[in-house]
């Protein structure tokens, strides 16, 4: 279940490549809207099998509701299986229509740059970041949808300003 966190301006996402969007998406260019951010591996099996199709479900069906869903492809092992070639694949073939960043490496093998910056554990994480641009929930590990929904909704039921 996302936990809530003290809210504070969340990082901007430092990303080397982007997939299904004509424009390179900020928080900043998102604001007035909830930003569910899926941080997530090619090969992570609750990825793959739960958080990645969950954060599809949430595009399709919160998209035009004020919700902006972000994907963050965040590499920290295995990096010759996940180049951005293998997924530029993965997005086809499982019909991904969010856009999906590539989080920048660290040019050192180590963490991911928006990995580290939220200070996320591993894959999948989900972030969520209210209509001011605050971070406020973070979860490691797949989040049930029902325990998402609530969350999603209280955060569209805030006022668009403070």
């Amino acid at each position: 279940m996302p936990h809530t966190v003290p809210a504070y301006p969340a990082p901007e996402l430092d990303v080397s490549q982007w997939f299904n969007a004509e424009a390179a998406p900020t928080l900043a260019s998102l604001r007035g809207r909830v930003v569910l951010l899926h941080a997530f591996q090619m090969l992570c099996p609750a990825c793959v099998r739960l958080a990645t199709p969950q954060a599809q479900q949430v595009h399709e069906q919160f998209g035009r509701r004020g919700v902006a869903v972000l994907g963050l492809h965040t590499v920290f092992e295995h990096h010759e299986a996940m180049q951005p070639v293998s997924l530029e694949a993965y997005i086809f073939e499982n019909r991904l229509s969010f856009p999906i960043g590539v989080d920048r490496p660290d040019g050192q093998g180590g963490l991911p740059m928006t990995m580290r910056a939220y200070g996320m554990q591993g894959t999948p994480t989900l972030v969520l970041v209210d209509r001011q641009g605050r971070l406020r929930q973070h979860a490691f590990g797949h989040v049930q949808d029902l325990a998402l929904g609530v969350a999603i909704g209280t955060l569209l039921a805030e006022p668009a300003e403070d």
